[in-house]
């Protein structure tokens, strides 16, 4: 962490092999979503659930749900990559018990970088100040998930260096 809660760059993601495609105008700046940036996010939640088809999006329940992540809290955290003021991206970070490690791990639940700004390292970042969290909280993992079929992150998320799971999820409607 640089500079109050400004996070930058770690070395705990290797770098990508090969250079971006767009050259980046203003430098990426990721830190956790304050209280008076809260409102420029619930409309990218909103488009992260609509990528993953979730059924009933409600702004109003999307707002009262996430608020609880606000710096600082007991459940997690929002952190935001933006280019100047404007948001680019961001990811939910929940603080997670693990019993097999019996140890508090980091949780990524969600990622998100708007189509606009993919592909110039806005997601990667976002995972490094992610790891940079999961450090200073003394947790010894930084966990996520992602639907089979979204090879986009997969590439992105191989690419890390980060080992896939064996586990295999399942969810029970009740």
């Amino acid at each position: 962490m640089v500079g109050g809660d400004v996070y930058c760059a770690a070395p705990a993601v290797p770098a990508c092999a090969n250079t971006y495609a767009r050259a980046v105008a203003e430098p990426l700046r990721i830190e956790p979503i304050s209280g008076q940036q809260y409102e420029t996010l619930i409309p990218m939640i909103a488009a992260y659930q609509r990528f993953y088809e979730a059924e009933e999006i409600r702004e109003e329940r999307n707002r009262e749900f996430f608020r609880r992540f606000l710096s600082p809290s007991e459940d997690g955290m929002l952190i935001g990559a933006w280019r100047g003021d404007r948001l680019v991206g961001y990811a939910c970070l929940y603080w997670h018990l693990s019993s097999t490690r019996a140890a508090e791990t980091v949780l990524m639940n969600d990622l998100y970088v708007e189509p606009a700004a993919r592909g110039e390292g806005v997601g990667r970042a976002l995972i490094e100040a992610a790891a940079g969290v999961a450090r200073e909280r003394g947790s010894p993992i930084l966990e996520w998930s992602t639907a089979p079929d979204n090879a986009t992150a997969q590439r992105l998320y191989d690419s890390t260096g980060a080992g896939k799971s064996t586990w295999i999820e399942y969810e029970l409607r009740v």
